[in-house]
């Protein structure tokens, strides 16, 4: 490696970091009170809380020396130029909008690191062979539209058309919100990215989970992003008196679908990779306690680190459902609502990150996503890398959702040393 000079060393002083770090929790705080819910975090895509999030967060990345603008979909965007006009394009970030009843981390705390790093490397000088961008996107939860990663979707040239036709819950469309938001819908197209220009993505998140603080590490290097696929399940039996209709007459929905969630979860415990299975809902009707319910729906919500353990699971599943209607003599219905492949983060990146690591006498244990990320859609365009923050409790989604401030500033200190010797291997 070409020595690199001490002004640009991958190491930034103890008390710096401490600095930036400790703003770029304040600055999460300072956007926690953009919220359309009273006592509590919740910020939605096209809302007055996102515009307002924009313009607030672009004060602070026009303060870390970057030029900013917002793209057709509401996307915000920091840029700290290269002296080559023909640069390619970093781009660095997360997303801003939040679930409700969120916690003030979840994707904002990337934004605002990344902000740091620009920062950083405008202050310390450090010259770059390509723009550094700094990407705030607008809707990764998919809270209003039920439909999630829209702003990093739309970079890959992935935003579905028909989804301006979608309704929030009061009635408004997703092209009404973004004309009311300033934004011109059909123009959605203009915000795709040319993948000819870019290098690469990387992305800064808590874990939301409990794998790291299992281990007691700060940080870790994410090697994938678990496949999901989503399914509402019907059994359908007959309703009946529940006093008046023997047990061994009964086609009760309900316990076939009791029997199903059960087996779904003794099927992700046995699988051999990481898999697993949630049944999160269960709606039985008629609903009435003195009434055998004649239909049953549950939700299924299947994850694993590579498509083909996921296709597995599902089709063992699938087995076991077929065999309980069968047996109880139910009819069984089974409706896709949601599927996104797996994602492998790039393995030069996965290294970038462990030598930036190591260069801040860090660990980098590796470890799987089981939650989406904007990575995942921007995967098709471009190497995508992640680096996970510890966090405590594994609670997320949540108000309770928090992060240790040391580990926050040895996430800005890895990513900071990840810049500084990603140049130093693209000017070698």
């Amino acid at each position: 490696m070409t020595p690199v000079s001490p002004q640009h060393s991958p190491l930034l002083a103890k008390e710096l970091a401490q600095s930036h770090a400790k703003r770029s929790l304040e600055r999460c705080k300072i956007l926690s009170t953009l919220s359309q819910m009273q006592g509590g975090i919740h910020r939605e895509y096209l809302s007055k809380q996102h515009k307002e999030c924009n313009r607030v967060t672009a004060t602070w990345m026009s303060d870390a020396g970057m030029q900013t603008w917002q793209d057709e979909v509401g996307n915000l965007w920091g840029r700290l130029e290269s002296t080559d006009p023909n640069a390619k394009r970093l781009i660095i970030g997360s997303h801003l909008d939040t679930v409700p009843n969120a916690g003030a981390y979840d994707g904002i705390l990337g934004v605002l690191l990344a902000i740091e790093v620009a920062a950083l490397a405008h202050k310390l000088k450090l010259e770059l062979p390509f723009h550094l961008d700094v990407v705030g996107f607008c809707d990764e939860e998919g809270t209003r539209f039920a439909t999630t990663l829209i702003g990093s979707k739309a970079l890959a040239n992935e935003f579905d058309p028909q989804w301006l036709n979608i309704e929030d819950t009061s009635g408004v469309t997703m092209r009404q919100a973004m004309l009311d938001f300033g934004l011109t819908p059909d123009d959605f197209t203009k915000a795709a990215l040319n993948k000819n220009q870019l290098l690469g993505y990387w992305e800064t998140h808590i874990e939301q989970g409990p794998v790291l603080e299992s281990v007691n590490q700060a940080l870790g290097v994410v090697t994938a992003i678990a496949g999901a696929k989503r399914a509402m399940i019907s059994l359908t039996g007959q309703s009946g008196h529940a006093g008046t209709t023997p047990m061994n007459l009964r086609q009760d929905s309900l316990a076939g679908c009791a029997e199903l969630t059960l087996a779904i979860e003794q099927l992700a415990k046995h699988a051999k990779n990481g898999e697993v299975a949630t049944v999160g809902q269960i709606h039985a009707r008629p609903g009435a306690t003195n009434v055998i319910a004649g239909t049953t729906t549950i939700s299924l919500d299947a994850r694993a680190q590579n498509d083909q353990d996921l296709t597995k699971l599902l089709t063992a599943i699938q087995s076991s459902a077929e065999q309980i209607a069968k047996q109880r003599n139910l009819t069984l219905d089974w409706q896709w609502t949601h599927a996104a492949d797996a994602v492998a983060c790039d393995e030069k990146i996965q290294q970038l990150f462990a030598s930036a690591c190591k260069f801040n006498q860090q660990a980098s244990p590796a470890l799987a996503s089981g939650a989406g990320h904007d990575a995942m859609a921007i995967a098709a365009i471009c190497p995508v890398g992640m680096l996970f923050i510890r966090s405590p409790g594994g609670i997320s989604h949540h108000p309770a959702e928090a992060v240790i401030d040391d580990d926050v500033t040895k996430a800005l200190s890895v990513l900071y040393s990840s810049l500084v010797l990603y140049v130093k291997e693209l000017n070698s």
